[in-house]
């Protein structure tokens, strides 16, 4: 995981953010909602790939470890 990948999902979630409260404010409430559910879907998607990245990490340290 590097830094880029941080900005890149910090950058979409501000995107999403602005979109949400632009929505909410002309009172499209259901594409507010609709945008609210794919934004919850992608996070979960990136922070299942981000443990994904931290578990691999912590298997070659112990691979690591255990060659010694």
């Amino acid at each position: 995981m590097e830094l880029s990948d941080v900005l890149r999902v910090a950058g979409v979630g501000l995107i999403i953010a602005l979109l949400h409260v632009f929505f909410e404010q002309i009172g499209k409430k259901e594409f507010s909602f609709f945008l609210f559910f794919i934004a919850y879907l992608y996070i979960t998607a990136e922070l299942i790939r981000f443990l994904r990245l931290f578990f691999d990490d912590i298997l070659t340290f112990f691979q690591w470890l255990n060659l010694s």
